[in-house]
């Protein structure tokens, strides 16, 4: 696969992920086709892009003429094949479910051509067991975009037993070219790398406040205010590099023992799943939630995101 030979995109799936995935292609000029089972996510994908890109102008990121290129880039579709067959690269971005997701695979063998790199966004799907009974195995790579996919740049670019290194190194380098962070996992494990890291961080959070230790709310405040704010630009590695290698195998040796190390789900969590608070859908999880207080908190995390990352890049 060569970048410079893509011109058009196929999106599968317009909701959280995919609408903003399709706003990263189309900014850059790509043609953009976008098709979604639901139609109430087709409906509202443009106005979705449009609130998105009327920040970005806010805060000087785009401008009007830009923004109006990018929404002419993008087609609704009404099938599959609508949004595939021309398609040099699909990325699809349907619900996590496995189920689901093979069978979207399988459609379309019958409608993309031979050199169609087919692009998968799940979030821990081994990509291997997706693309084995595939005839274009080796065609197909894992995405990882993080959500807000339109503002956060990284994308874990997984390789799965088939996939060649070609179309590997090519979706790396096409990546680099809408302005996002590949990041390569050379191996197919389950979670990859960063929900590897997020949910090891989860399971001892959860333990932390199940066991009375402190209050969720003081949890997060320990990563908002303490070691979170160095993450965005100071990783582990380098992290443990300024503060020792030595110091930090002496605390390890300390400190393992008494982490948390269950191989399941913690009955806590597992106790307001079943009780239906599964967070801000429900009005209620960890926190008690209305309407406006997740509209105002994900505005608040959208504009310090971008914020941060032009302070990262120097603007």
């Amino acid at each position: 696969m060569q970048p410079d030979s893509v011109k058009n995109i196929g999106i599968i799936g317009a909701g959280l992920m995919g609408h903003g995935i399709a706003q990263i292609f189309a900014h850059e000029g790509y043609r953009v086709s976008v098709y979604d089972a639901n139609d109430d996510a087709l409906k509202t994908l443009r106005q979705r892009i449009k609130k998105n890109l009327e920040i970005f102008m806010l805060l000087g990121i785009t401008d009007n003429s830009r923004a109006n290129q990018c929404l002419e880039n993008i087609r609704v579709c009404s099938s599959i094949s609508e949004a595939a067959g021309s398609a040099d690269v699909i990325i699809e971005a349907i619900n996590e479910n496995k189920g689901l997701k093979k069978e979207l695979f399988r459609e379309l063998e019958h409608i993309i051509g031979s050199e169609t790199v087919v692009c998968t966004n799940t979030s821990a799907i081994s990509i291997t067991e997706l693309s084995e009974s595939l005839s274009y195995r080796e065609r197909f790579v894992g995405t990882h975009f993080w959500n807000p996919p339109h503002i956060l740049p990284c994308v874990e670019i997984v390789k799965g037993l088939y996939t060649s290194e070609e179309v590997f190194e090519g979706v790396c380098r096409l990546m680099k070219r809408v302005k996002k962070e590949p990041v390569r996992v050379l191996r197919d494990v389950p979670g990859f790398l960063g929900n590897r890291l997020q949910h090891a961080m989860w399971r001892e959070a959860i333990s932390l406040v199940e066991k009375g230790v402190a209050s969720a709310e003081d949890v997060d405040k320990v990563v908002k205010f303490g070691f979170g704010l160095r993450l965005c630009f100071i990783g582990p590695f380098e992290t443990a590099d300024l503060a020792g290698l030595d110091l930090t195998y002496e605390v390890q040796k300390y400190l393992f023992p008494y982490l948390d190390n269950s191989p399941v789900p913690s009955p806590k969590l597992e106790n307001l799943v079943e009780s239906g608070f599964t967070g801000v859908k429900a009005g209620r999880g960890f926190y008690s939630w209305t309407k406006d207080k997740v509209q105002q908190l994900i505005a608040k995390r959208d504009a310090i995101l971008l914020k941060v990352l032009r302070l990262m890049n120097g603007d």
